[in-house]
C-alpha cells in the first residue's frame, strides 16, 4: 500500500510566526449551540463537575485519571467512586498491565461507569495491518469489546493524521465497533500537528500537554520570562479547538508523575501548589479535563479537594513565581531546538527523558530510551554552537540541560 495521505485537510506549511487563524470561534457559536454555553457544557454530579468533551458529547470528570501507573485497586476504586469517571492508558503503559489493571476495574464496577481512552503508536515499520493488531491487544487486555476514544500516542508528524494508513485503520475499526471516537495525544510539535487535527475534522478530540508553564498574563510584582503564547499559540490552539468543538484533556498539568516534589515553600495557606496548577489549568474552560496521576490516598485528596474551587489572587502570584524560578528547566517540547541543531542532536528527546527522570521517577525508563540514541543523537555530540537556544522561544537552557541528561542517563 502506498503511503498517500487523504485529503481531509488542506496543506498547510506555515510556522509560528506566520500561525492564522481564519476562523474566529465567535463565529462558529452561533452556528453551534454547545459552544460558549456553560450550562450545555459542565454539570455537577456528587462533588465532581463533568464538562462535555467536544462533539463527542461525552461528560468526563474535571479531573481524570492517567494510567502510567495504575493505582492499585483500591484506591483505584476510590478514585472512581469520588465521581473520576474518564481514565486514560495505552498499549504501553506498564507493558500492558496498565489496561489489565483498567479492564479488571472496569468488570468489577461496570463497564458503564469508566470511560476508557487507550492509545496505539506509530513505530517503525507501522502500517494500517500493524495499528489493527495493536487496538486488538489493547481489547483483549481491557477485556471489553469497545474503546471509548481511541489516540493515536504521541503523535508528530503531522502528516500522518492523514496517511492513508491510518484513515483505513480508524475506519475499518469503526465499522466493527471497537472504538466510539478518536484522536491523539500529542508530546511535540504541536503548533503543526494540534492545527492540521483540528482543520482537517477527523478527529473528535486531542490529549495536549498544558500547564502553569504556559501561563500567558503578567505579574507585575514578579519578573517572569517572556510571554511567549503571542508565538507559539498554545491557548490558541485550544481555542481553535473549541471554535471546531474538538474536545482538549490537557496533560502534564502537574509537570510531574510518579513522585511529586518538595514544593511547600510555594504553598499558599491551605492550597498546594500541586492544587492551584490544577485550579489554574482548570480556569480554563476549552479544556475538558485535566489528567493526572494519582498513586496515593493523600494525592487523591490533594487533587480532588479542588474540584469547584477557584484560583485566588495569592496562589496566582506564588504560580507566576514557581514559573519565574524554574521557567529556564523546564521544556515545552515543542521541538524548534531539535529543528535548529546543525549536529542532528536529538535535543527535544533527550529534554523528555530527563523530565521522566527528574519528575515522574521513572528513571529504568529514561535510562532505556536515552540508550537506544545513535551516538551522534545524544548530547555527546554537541558542539556548543547554541543554535537551540536562539531557536527556543522560551529561555531554556538547552545545552546545560541536554550535558545534564546526558551524565545523568548514560550511566
Amino acid at each position: 500500500m502506498s503511503n498517500k495521505t487523504f485529503s481531509v485537510c488542506p496543506s498547510r506549511r506555515a510556522f509560528l510566526k506566520n500561525l492564522v487563524f481564519m476562523t474566529s470561534s465567535a463565529t462558529l457559536a452561533s452556528a453551534n449551540p454547545f459552544l460558549g454555553d456553560e450550562e450545555n457544557n459542565r454539570l455537577k454530579k456528587g462533588e465532581m463537575f463533568y464538562r462535555r468533551l467536544g462533539k463527542t458529547n461525552l461528560f468526563v470528570s474535571e479531573i481524570s485519571l492517567g494510567g502510567s501507573p495504575v493505582p492499585e485497586e483500591a484506591l483505584l476504586r476510590q478514585i472512581i467512586e469520588r465521581g473520576v469517571n474518564y481514565i486514560d492508558t495505552s498499549c504501553t503503559y506498564m507493558n500492558g498491565n496498565s489496561e489489565r489493571m483498567i479492564g479488571k476495574l472496569c468488570k468489577n464496577i461496570g463497564r458503564e461507569k469508566v470511560q476508557v481512552g487507550t492509545k496505539f503508536h506509530l513505530r517503525r515499520n507501522w502500517n494500517e495491518e500493524s495499528i489493527i493488531d495493536s487496538v486488538n491487544g489493547s481489547l483483549r487486555r481491557l477485556d471489553t469489546d469497545y474503546i471509548d476514544v481511541l489516540l493515536i500516542h504521541g503523535a508528530r508528524n503531522e502528516e500522518n493524521l492523514t496517511d492513508e494508513r491510518v484513515i483505513g485503520a480508524f475506519e475499518k475499526l469503526k465499522k466493527q465497533g471497537k472504538y466510539r471516537f478518536r484522536g491523539l495525544s500529542c508530546h511535540t510539535n504541536h503548533h503543526r500537528v494540534v492545527k492540521k487535527a483540528v482543520e482537517c475534522g477527523y478527529y473528535d478530540m486531542i490529549q495536549l500537554g498544558y500547564n502553569v508553564f504556559d501561563i500567558q498574563d503578567t505579574e507585575k510584582e514578579i519578573k517572569t520570562y517572556d510571554d511567549y503564547l503571542g508565538e507559539s499559540g498554545i491557548r490558541h490552539l485550544i481555542s481553535l479547538a473549541h471554535s471546531k468543538d474538538v474536545g482538549i484533556i490537557a496533560m502534564k498539568t502537574l509537570k510531574v508523575g510518579g513522585r511529586r516534589q518538595n514544593l511547600a515553600k510555594y504553598k499558599t495557606g491551605n492550597t498546594s501548589l500541586f492544587q492551584a496548577m490544577l485550579k489554574w489549568a482548570l480556569e480554563n474552560k476549552n479544556i475538558s479535563s485535566a489528567v493526572i496521576e494519582m498513586l496515593t490516598y493523600e494525592e487523591m485528596e490533594e487533587d480532588l479537594g479542588v474540584v469547584g474551587l477557584s484560583l485566588s489572587a495569592e496562589e496566582s502570584k506564588n504560580l507566576f513565581r514557581y514559573v519565574a524560578e524554574n521557567s529556564v528547566d523546564f521544556c515545552h517540547m515543542c521541538g524548534l531546538c531539535q529543528e535548529s541543531c546543525p549536529y542532528f542532536v536529538k535535543t527535544t528527546e533527550i529534554l523528555r527523558y530527563l523530565a521522566y527522570y527528574e519528575g515522574y521517577d521513572k528513571r529504568a525508563l529514561a535510562k532505556k530510551a536515552y540508550s537506544k540514541l545513535k551516538p551522534e543523537q545524544t548530547a555527546f555530540s554537541c558542539r556548543d554552537c547554541g543554535a537551540c537556544e536562539k531557536a527556543c522561544l522560551y529561555g531554556v537552557a538547552v545545552r546545560k540541560r541536554i550535558r545534564e541528561a546526558h551524565r545523568i542517563l548514560s550511566c
